[in-house]
């Protein structure tokens, strides 16, 4: 059995976290009124953040447990076109890409 890269699953783990909170902070809303539409309008502009990290989160588990460089450096790419979609929140999927490339680097080609 080879080693799981470290650092590609802590990555993996807190990108899965903040996935979570991000879907629970913009779809978990029940307000009614002009509440609901702001908090619509919010969804919207940040929706392709969360798409992108999403994205990101799926290569990177499938790199980390599929021991599958290219598939963590997809992860890690994806995490940057997450945080350059919404700027604002590039400080919660910063510590992710670095971590994925970190990883990246760590793993062993399994070319022959």
């Amino acid at each position: 059995m080879k080693k799981i890269s470290k650092t590609a699953l802590v990555s993996f783990v807190i990108g899965l976290a903040y996935l979570i909170y991000a879907c629970i902070y913009f779809f978990g809303t029940s307000a009614g009124g002009t509440e609901q539409a702001g908090a619509i309008i919010a969804t919207a502009i940040v929706m392709p953040h969360i798409i992108a990290t999403g994205i990101a989160v799926i290569f990177n588990g499938l790199g980390t447990f599929m021991q599958k460089r290219a598939f963590v450096l997809v992860g890690a790419i994806m995490y940057a076109v997450a945080m350059v979609l919404f700027p604002m929140y590039f400080m919660f999927v910063v510590i992710e890409m670095v971590l994925s490339f970190i990883g990246y680097a760590r793993m062993k080609s399994t070319q022959a």
